[in-house]
């Protein structure tokens, strides 16, 4: 990865990738808004098509927001491709919506992939939606179908081997936020 030697070289590229549409299925409020990206520090390669973000980063996108120690932003040739953000945790805020609870979630990695309309909290990860609540080294959330999926362990071997999904009924009205 080629460091700029003049920061103020990068800083179009930076703005361009910083104001990246974002698919609607993750950030599905807002996704005709730019994403702003703050940080600490932050490295641009142009020619492989990544930006790492370290130091109190903080993305958003309107409303949705993930913070994290360091984020990891990969464009392909249409775009948006992933994101990969590591913390102590990080998190991934969403309000609610008209249909559906605000979702907070805590992992010490997520991973967004704009192709697979997947995001995947890994690592002592916690999905928070209403009062319904989802725990396990991985959970994966298919943003299109709406699937939720949870794994006792990490590809590593990390974790209890359980997962955790405490799911209120229905007519509750848990998943509205209130």
């Amino acid at each position: 990865m080629k460091l700029a030697s003049n920061p103020l070289r990068a800083l179009p590229a930076l703005i361009l990738m910083a104001t990246l549409p974002v698919p609607s299925a993750a950030f599905d409020m807002n996704s005709d808004l730019p994403i702003r990206i703050t940080a600490d520090s932050a490295r641009l390669d142009d020619n492989q098509g990544t930006a790492i973000y370290q130091g109190n980063v903080d993305v958003r996108q309107g409303e949705v927001q993930l913070t994290a120690d360091r984020v990891d932003v990969f464009r392909g040739a249409d775009g948006l491709d992933r994101i990969h953000a590591r913390g102590r945790p990080a998190t991934y805020d969403r309000p609610a919506t008209p249909t559906e609870g605000p979702v907070h979630a805590e992992a010490l990695e997520i991973h967004y992939s704009a192709t697979r309309n997947l995001l995947r909290f890994e690592k002592e990860a916690v999905v928070e939606q209403g009062q319904d609540e989802f725990r396990g080294a991985v959970i994966l959330y298919d943003t299109v179908n709406r699937i939720v999926t949870g794994e006792g362990r990490t590809d590593s071997g990390e974790g209890s081997g359980r997962v955790e999904m405490v799911i209120q009924p229905r007519g509750s009205n848990s998943s509205d936020g209130n």
